[in-house]
């Protein structure tokens, strides 16, 4: 059970149920955390060129190199040029520029005598081979995210799962019982909470928030704080109530139930989840019946000196 420190409470989410079904799918997700796919820095491909488009139709040409719509789609799958933040055309105009940089080059590192020697074509099929298991683990992973998969992930782990009581409240802490009761009677007289919390609080966190926490449910605060905000109606304010971290004046703005997610909110991360089940079940399977065995260690466990 998370329980916060009411001297440095942030606001709580606004779906904590929400939150804790996330925390499900991730301990669900624990076994797969370190993945053989990840662990060997593998970037699964992303799609190729639209069916529509026709992957020969040249779009840019320079001198008698041509660029066309397929090797743009690869270019800008390049996690090096993604570049986010810019303009799809002025993103377009620079991937092509790229690519003739890249075509340049390449003919300029051929005509120098490069790419001729056995380390060269090492590299070469060192990518091959990356590409080819990325790109017949693409086609495992799109069999088994589905909608169909995480329909019935999202069902299962939601079942049987009721929401919870919740309230939003806004606090005042003081170090003493005194300040504590001072602080009633300012309210009594008509004083606004948000104002005197600010002015006087020492939970810096929520102080400038009009000591304002968000929804929270009982579990998420200490037992004395919980138990008071959980016992007043939207509207009423507390006693003064000891914790470990002072004296508190709670005000309880709304109570309400924990709105159950939806299916579309948590999809992403089922996706993720799927992908890597699925990554984790295609590489264990090429390996059965594998066995690695180091020939650069000795019987000792020490490494073999090379020649």
């Amino acid at each position: 059970m998370i329980v916060q420190n009411p001297k440095n409470l942030a606001t709580s989410t606004s779906n904590s149920f929400l939150t804790g079904l996330t925390g499900s799918i991730a301990r669900r997700m624990a076994p797969f955390a370190l993945a053989l796919p990840l662990a060997l820095g593998i970037a699964l491909s992303p799609a190729p060129v639209a069916a529509e488009e026709d992957p020969d139709r040249v779009v840019a040409r320079a001198g008698e190199i041509e660029i066309t719509a397929g090797d743009i789609a690869i270019a800008m799958a390049d996690p090096a040029l993604q570049l986010r933040d810019t303009d799809p055309d002025e993103r377009l105009e620079i991937v092509i520029t790229y690519l003739v940089d890249l075509r340049l080059g390449a003919q300029a590192a051929e005509e120098a005598g490069l790419g001729q020697d056995e380390e060269f074509a090492r590299r070469v099929a060192y990518l091959r081979e990356k590409m080819l298991l990325e790109d017949y683990m693409q086609l495992e992973i799109d069999d088994a995210v589905t909608d169909e998969a995480a329909r019935e992930l999202f069902e299962t782990t939601t079942a049987g799962v009721e929401p919870e009581d919740e309230v939003r409240a806004r606090h005042i802490l003081v170090e003493e019982e005194e300040e504590a009761i001072a602080v009633i009677a300012r309210l009594e007289a008509g004083e606004e909470f948000a104002d005197v919390a600010r002015e006087v609080s020492q939970d810096p966190g929520s102080a400038r928030n009009g000591g304002d926490l968000g929804f929270f449910a009982a579990g998420r605060m200490v037992a004395p704080f919980s138990e008071a905000a959980f016992a007043l109606e939207p509207g009423e304010v507390s006693d003064p109530v000891e914790t470990q971290f002072g004296w508190h004046v709670i005000k309880v703005e709304e109570r309400r139930e924990t709105p159950l997610p939806q299916f579309e909110d948590m999809r992403e991360q089922i996706d993720n989840f799927l992908t890597r089940q699925a990554q984790q079940a295609f590489i264990l399977n090429l390996r059965e019946g594998v066995e690695i065995e180091r020939l650069d260690i000795d019987e000792e466990g020490e490494e073999e000196e090379s020649d």
